[in-house]
């Protein structure tokens, strides 16, 4: 098992961490890692492998581990760029590695994430599908309803210039089976039997609840730290579907 230290703090850029195993396809195994592994709709993470020599592996790609039946188990694996086999199968179990991400690259899939779910806010429509990239981030919306770009691009700035806070929080399954309506999207569901499922708060306490809903990704800690978000694109997907595309102000 895999220690996720990025679901705790989501700032962490690197940890020193021993390699556990390799996949058959060349993945890499830690037993703790900072990589966030792709899930709910968010890219994994990219980034290095440096080892005690100073040589590095360089992580294209993050997943979650996969049993011979091709279940999810609990380990995540770090996919090598091609080109490096040889290196990588020099690896071993054992081997002392620091894990560090493009934190360039997490922290605007940080920052577009959290904007997803003040758009949430800003839109109160169950979602069912989403993307989230170091480019952009798409929410498909269950509705008929026409939405407007600056209308939807002018709400979500107000709602990063007011600096809620976000808090990283979990919930039972029993209070989540009390309060279906905290799970917003249709397509992904939070996982449960472990006993707590990880939600996402933002505003409450001294400043209005703006979002509550369950979910593993990584985020920043205030609305603030966004920035200039825009509304790039609105699109009829179907007769009940309305895809809107979120990317930074250029």
């Amino acid at each position: 098992m895999t220690q996720d230290l990025f679901r705790q703090d989501a700032y962490l850029r690197e940890c020193d961490a021993h390699i556990t195993a390799l996949t058959d396809t060349g993945g890499i195994v830690l037993d703790r890692t900072v990589f966030y592994p792709l899930g709910g709709g968010q890219a994994g993470d990219s980034g290095v492998l440096v080892l005690a020599d100073g040589t590095e592996i360089v992580i294209a790609d993050t997943r979650k581990g996969k049993d011979a039946e091709g279940n999810a188990t609990s380990d995540i694996v770090h996919v090598p760029t091609s080109g490096q086999e040889d290196r990588v199968a020099q690896l071993a179990p054992g081997t002392t590695v620091t894990a560090r991400i493009d934190w360039e690259r997490r922290h605007r899939m940080m920052r577009l994430h959290t904007t997803s779910h003040l758009l949430c806010h800003v839109v109160p429509q169950l979602v069912n599908g989403c993307s989230i990239t170091p480019d952009y981030a798409r929410l498909d919306f269950a509705m008929t309803d026409p939405l407007d770009k600056e209308a939807l691009t002018a709400a979500i700035a107000t709602l990063v210039a007011a600096a809620h806070p976000l808090t990283v929080a979990s919930i039972s399954d029993e209070e989540l089976d009390a309060n279906p309506a905290l799970v917003k999207s249709m397509s992904v569901q939070p996982p449960r039997g472990s006993g707590r499922i990880r939600t996402i708060r933002i505003g409450g306490d001294d400043s209005p609840l703006i979002d509550l809903q369950p979910c593993g990704g990584t985020h920043v800690a205030n609305t603030s730290e966004i920035g200039a978000i825009v509304v790039t694109k609105i699109e009829k997907k179907s007769a009940t579907t309305r895809r809107v595309v979120l990317g930074f102000a250029q």
